[in-house]
């Protein structure tokens, strides 16, 4: 509902309808992890208070095990908690200020039509009710309580929402926003970029010179040993003789033994590696020790074994053209460089207005690609945000938009086709109760902003610490 609870005094009821709206219909056994608590009061709304007894019961009713509560104390859950109870309490205040209520006859006749107690015939059998009763641990009064607040609070929604109808147009827009099709001239720029195998040495020197302190690859000397029961002690399971001689290891690598006397002492084979660089298609365990590289002595786990390590140097140099898969990389470095000024110079001349529609065939030639957009959630080409973007230019303008590979293409607006309305058709029925909902829910957005008001809620933020504290 909100995302720190300390600031709860301050944005009160931020999400509140929509934090009740989604509680599912689910009815949990009375948990234990309470047995009695204080009367002081954890919360205040307005005039009511609402004591760290209840807050209690809210808990053992939760659902939640104890737990759960404990590994998550650091998270807010005991925040987000009380945060749910006070909606609740806060809606509560509302149905009685509105006046709501439900008769008992009305709350029988709900819970003989839920379809969980009917038989195959639709007849209701109070067997059934009872076997749930006991399989959530229930009285029948309990339940039916929650269900007259599930109720209640139900009709507090349909009331604030009552009578809700979009007008024509709104639903028109909406029906022409999602299915009007539109036609465009599309580009694809990667015909346009400068190949890799174009690029000449001298540019990449270049490159590497401007570029020289981003550029810098470090190499690393270092030393490593896979500690294992075999390698270790001879034989291959794990043991306590094991384990006791990883954590003399430990020890040692605290107190500055030296890798030397270390490998001297276990008789330890170590692997030597001199101008290591970093690259994908090294092994885990040398990857791992160049990532570990500022903590030069070591050691860790990698999966069932132990990596002994000692970093012995670590040198910044400039790239070395001659070593294949540097010269590589830097390649691909220049080329996405290449292709970001293309693609900028490009998008300049449309924001400046310094590129027509002759531009376009110029440099499109025998390269343009038509394609007609089925609606603005059509991303079978393009990405779905570059589609919106689309839709929410001009006719005859130009735009640089990009699909799901990011790929980038030069695109001009033909034409929208805006698809007739008949309002008998059951699909257009569709947009007029999806705009009434839209329009309903733009109202519970603003009776969130009057309960905003209306209500004044105050923490007691010692006494939500004591709780917390029974936790941990």
């Amino acid at each position: 509902m909100i995302s720190n609870f300390r600031n709860f005094a301050k944005t009160k009821f931020a999400g509140i309808l929509v934090f009740i709206m989604i509680i599912p219909f689910v009815f949990w056994g009375m948990g234990g992890m309470f047995s009695s608590g204080n009367t002081n009061t954890i919360a205040k709304i307005n005039k009511t208070n609402i004591s760290t007894q209840e807050f209690i019961d809210y808990l053992n009713n939760s659902g939640i095990p104890e737990r759960t509560i404990k590994e998550n104390i650091d998270q807010n859950i005991i925040e987000e908690l009380l945060s749910g109870l006070v909606s609740s309490t806060l809606l509560d205040l509302e149905i009685k200020d509105y006046n709501l209520s439900i008769s008992q006859d009305t709350l029988s006749e709900m819970i003989k039509k839920n379809k969980n107690f009917l038989d195959e015939y639709g007849n209701f059998q109070r067997i059934k009710y009872e076997k749930f009763l006991l399989e959530n641990n229930q009285s029948a009064p309990q339940f039916e309580q929650r269900l007259k607040k599930r109720e209640l609070q139900k009709n507090l929604f349909e009331y604030i929402g009552a009578g809700t109808l979009s007008p024509k147009f709104l639903t028109n827009k909406l029906y022409n926003e999602e299915n009007t099709k539109l036609l465009i001239d599309f580009i694809d720029l990667k015909k346009f970029y400068k190949k890799k195998e174009n690029f000449k040495e001298e540019e990449l020197k270049k490159f590497i010179d401007q570029n020289k302190d981003e550029l810098k690859i470090e190499y690393l000397d270092f030393k490593y040993a896979i500690l294992n029961p075999k390698s270790l002690i001879g034989v291959d399971e794990f043991n306590q003789s094991f384990f006791d001689k990883i954590d003399q290891i430990e020890i040692d690598i605290a107190n500055n033994l030296s890798i030397k006397n270390i490998i001297e002492e276990y008789d330890i084979s170590l692997i030597n590696k001199v101008n290591f660089k970093f690259s994908d298609d090294k092994n885990e365990i040398e990857k791992k020790i160049f990532e570990l590289r500022n903590n030069n002595f070591d050691i860790f786990e990698n999966g069932d074994d132990y990596i002994l390590y000692k970093v012995e140097s670590i040198e910044q140099r400039k790239p070395d053209l001659n070593d294949a898969q540097t010269k590589d990389e830097i390649l691909e470095l220049i080329s996405q460089k290449n292709k970001f000024e293309y693609n900028q110079n490009l998008f300049n001349k449309i924001s400046k207005n310094d590129f027509n529609d002759n531009d376009f065939k110029k440099l499109g030639k025998n390269q343009i690609q038509s394609i007609k957009l089925n609606s603005i959630k059509d991303n079978k080409k393009f990405e779905i945000n570059a589609v919106q973007i689309l839709y929410s230019l001009p006719e005859n303008s130009f735009t640089l938009i990009n699909d799901e590979n990011e790929n980038i293409y030069l695109t001009k607006i033909k034409k929208f086709l805006n698809e007739t309305n008949n309002n008998d058709d059951k699909n257009f029925q569709d947009y007029i109760n999806k705009q009434n909902s839209n329009m309903k829910n733009t109202m519970l957005k603003s009776y969130d902003l009057y309960l905003n008001n209306k209500y004044n809620v105050v923490l007691n933020q010692k006494t939500i610490e004591r709780v917390k504290n029974f936790f941990q």
